[in-house]
């Protein structure tokens, strides 16, 4: 029998590797959970990360087990199960999905753009992708009805369509080029209705917020406002170095013959160099905020905050609450 190694301390695997009070913890953390191949680990492996994880918390991890294991565990749980509700996330919802995923449907989207018919279909799949992610990735303190999903599916895919064919009307006679950027247009106009809509419960009821031992003390809209605005930011930026910059690399290269001869080529290309800036960008948006956020108490509600300092006096000064991705 291999020999247990002790670690030296007993890991916090409650919390991410590296120190997220700075950027640059952040974007290793998300490097590691938003790597594509977590994507494809089986059930039976994200079981086994889980099991190992509490098994671990509860001293009862098996003999021999490593730090890296424990690391690489958590790395998989943290990518495949939700931070509030710890259930298993749909393996399209996650964020690890967001390059294989986000490449096919951007790379499409930049592609076919032209006519009506193109630009309906690519933006109602981009927009059902993103309702997916955007619903998988929110806070699941918040309960949501099927009912408030179908709306909020059906206004973020009507804003999406809406604005995507309206400027591709305004853009007929433009340069190509400005056609081109149609599609990012329509995206972040979308992702300002398609992520507020999918969340509405926790703008309309609030999030919970805790103190800095978890603590919960009660459900504040600020926090709510606060927390979802940072994901649209986000997630805008994550498409925008893909969307703004492909355009002009494909018009360039549209003057050579070479390339306008292998029209075949044109599609593979965008798909191919959209996923590798969402490679880079996906991790780097994602760590703009930190996932947990704060507040003052003096910014949150003041019956909120008048209850905080009833019961605590001035011992809490911040609230924190997880923003979701």
């Amino acid at each position: 029998m291999e020999k247990q190694i002790e670690l030296p301390t007993r890991l916090n695997l409650d919390k991410p590797r590296w120190d997220q009070s700075k950027f640059a913890g952040r974007l290793k953390h998300f490097f590691n959970i938003t790597d594509p191949r977590n994507a494809l680990c089986s059930e039976n492996e994200l079981d086994a990360a889980k099991q190992l994880i509490e098994q671990y918390k509860l001293g009862l991890e098996p003999p021999g087990t490593r730090e890296e294991q424990l690391w690489y565990a958590q790395k998989l749980y943290m990518s495949a199960f939700h931070p509030n509700s710890g259930e298993k996330q749909n393996v399209i919802g996650r964020m690890s999905f967001q390059v294989p995923g986000g490449m096919l449907i951007t790379g499409a989207m930049l592609q076919f753009y032209k006519t009506m018919p193109q630009v309906v279909f690519w933006q109602w799949i981009n927009q059902s992708f993103n309702a997916l992610v955007n619903y998988t990735n929110r806070n699941a303190d918040s309960e949501t009805t099927n009912k408030e999903i179908g709306l909020a599916y059906v206004t973020a895919t009507t804003s999406a369509l809406i604005t995507a064919l309206t400027l591709n009307s305004f853009t007929k006679k433009a340069p190509p080029i400005v056609g081109r950027y149609v599609p990012f247009a329509a995206v972040a106009a979308a992702n300002c209705v398609n992520i507020p809509m999918m969340r509405q419960k926790e703008l309309i009821n609030g999030i919970e917020v805790y103190d800095e031992n978890g603590k919960e003390l009660g459900k504040s809209k600020k926090a709510a406002q606060k927390g979802i605005s940072q994901v649209v930011i986000s997630r805008i930026t994550m498409a925008a170095p893909g969307m703004c910059i492909l355009p002009v690399i494909m018009e360039r290269l549209l003057k050579y013959n070479w390339f306008r001869s292998v029209p075949l080529l044109h599609a593979p290309f965008q798909v191919l160099a959209v996923g590798a800036s969402l490679l880079i960008m996906t991790p780097t948006a994602c760590s703009i905020f930190p996932q947990t956020c704060t507040m003052d108490v003096n910014k949150i509600e003041p019956e909120l905050a008048e209850s905080i300092r009833q019961q605590f006096g001035d011992k809490i000064s911040k609230v924190y609450f997880n923003k979701g991705l």
